[in-house]
């Protein structure tokens, strides 16, 4: 230690002046009174040198130390900001494979791989985020747990789909032929309204079956529905009803539209009066005015519904033996089509073969008529579509045969094989509506519908 003697100019000051000199003495300062009267102070300091030079390597280690802090800080805060991320990701996964697991068979391999893929590279991303922050926390052994256990449900999974993949390929097998069906319907819903340049009918679709009758009971077995073959301007998409649990006539239901048909809300209802009952469910709209079998004078009928006039012309040789096969009583037949309207019926001279007769609209009379060489009896019902007249025949239980075809135009026939379903065995009235092109049909009570396909060459 060295001692360092201070000047004597201390004692001078005022502030120190009354200090007592053995005050100053303690630890490494000691005070002592020279030869020459002078005061003495002893200092003992550790070296010789101040070291500067470390203290300037303490305070740059200081400030690389600061800037590393604040450089551990920033990763912090982004680590933080992307761990946000990684968990928001997990969640999402999360959420995907529970909806994977409760329906596995909406989901195909690539998605199975996709989701595998994805949980490797946040596996990856859990890492590098641990090694980073050189961290042992719980947290990333869970968020490890928890990839694992995601990638094992998506491997059992991908195995539970294989396993039903036989499954799968029958059901989608199913699923392409009921495409082609419905691709073979498509071809009926796009009539071509009105044109007649073709050679006949080469189809019938599946029956459309639209509800059973308003009267809610499956025991008015008899009747008809359908639309005005030739409506007036305002009542283009009427519907008529009506329905009995005999052969007879007693009145009609008239529905603005087909939702009306559906709700069962008749905008009118016609009570025939006493006198002009019908009988056989052969009945049609043509031009707001309903056409049916008269009983007495035997006879067509007809009802004006604007006017509710009605007429009746009989027919001289019309004959009340011969009906279609499923009906009773159905001996007058009226039909409509693209030219107009006609009424078939059998007489004795015929020996029960259909009659074919063109109906003038104005006189309310027979304009023209052709036999053809359908036995009535052994006939379903008939009907007409381009001034071609069509017979049909039942098969069996479930299906019906266009069987027979009589052109008015070249006054040839020929034999059909045109098959089609029937929704039930027996049926009381088929009429084809040249509006729409479709056959209306009243089967045991429902109401039933058909789109045809003509032969256009």
């Amino acid at each position: 230690m060295i001692p360092v003697v201070l000047p004597l100019l201390l004692l001078l000051s005022p502030a120190l002046a009354w200090i007592p000199l053995n005050e100053w003495e303690s630890g490494n300062v000691t005070v002592s009174v020279g030869e020459a009267g002078q005061c003495v102070c002893h200092v003992y300091v550790p070296e010789t040198t101040f070291p500067a030079d470390r203290v300037q390597h303490m305070q740059q280690v200081s400030k690389d130390l600061i800037l590393e802090v604040d450089i551990q800080v920033k990763k912090m805060v982004s680590y933080e900001g992307n761990l946000e991320v990684y968990l928001k990701e997990l969640m999402d996964l999360t959420v995907r494979v529970a909806m994977l697991e409760s329906s596995p068979d909406k989901y195909i391999k690539l998605d199975f791989e996709i989701l595998r893929v994805e949980l490797r590279e946040f596996e990856a991303l859990v890492s590098q985020l641990k090694d980073s922050l050189n961290s042992t926390s719980p947290m990333f052994d869970s968020l490890h747990t928890e990839i694992r256990n995601m990638t094992l449900i998506v491997n059992q999974l991908e195995t539970f789909d294989k396993s039903n993949l036989e499954v799968i390929r029958i059901e989608f097998a199913k699923l392409q032929k009921k495409l082609q069906e419905c691709q073979k319907e498509q071809e009926f819903i796009k009539p071509d309204i009105g044109n007649c340049n073709h050679t006949g009918i080469m189809a019938v679709s599946k029956p459309t079956v639209i509800q059973l009758n308003a009267h809610l009971s499956a025991g008015y077995q008899y009747g008809g529905w359908g639309k005005d073959s030739k409506p007036v301007r305002g009542y283009e998409s009427m519907y008529f009803y009506g329905a009995y649990t005999s052969p007879n006539v007693y009145d009609f239901y008239l529905y603005s539209d087909y939702e009306k048909l559906i709700l069962r809300s008749a905008f009118k209802h016609h009570d025939l009066p006493s006198g002009w009952e019908g009988t056989g469910n052969n009945y049609i709209v043509h031009g707001n005015t309903i056409y049916y079998q008269h009983n007495t004078p035997f006879s067509m009928s007809k009802l004006n519904l604007t006017s509710s006039k009605y007429e009746y012309r009989v027919i001289a040789d019309a004959s009340q033996r011969f009906s279609y096969s499923y009906s009773d009583h159905q001996n007058i037949d009226f039909a409509a089509d693209e030219n107009g309207l006609w009424v078939m019926y059998a007489s004795e001279e015929s020996k029960g073969k259909i009659i074919l007769a063109k109906i003038d609209e104005k006189s309310f009379g027979i304009e023209d008529q052709w036999n053809t060489g359908v036995f009535k009896q052994l006939a379903g019902n008939a009907f007409m579509a381009c001034g071609v007249m069509y017979a049909t025949r039942s098969v069996d239980l479930n299906t019906e045969e266009i069987y027979y075809a009589f052109d008015t135009k070249t006054k040839q026939e020929k034999h059909l094989n045109v098959r089609f379903q029937k929704f039930q065995e027996k049926y009381t009235n088929l009429d084809y509506n040249p509006t729409d092109q479709k056959l209306y049909m009243y089967n045991n009570g429902y109401y039933v519908t058909y789109n045809v396909k003509f032969n256009r060459e």
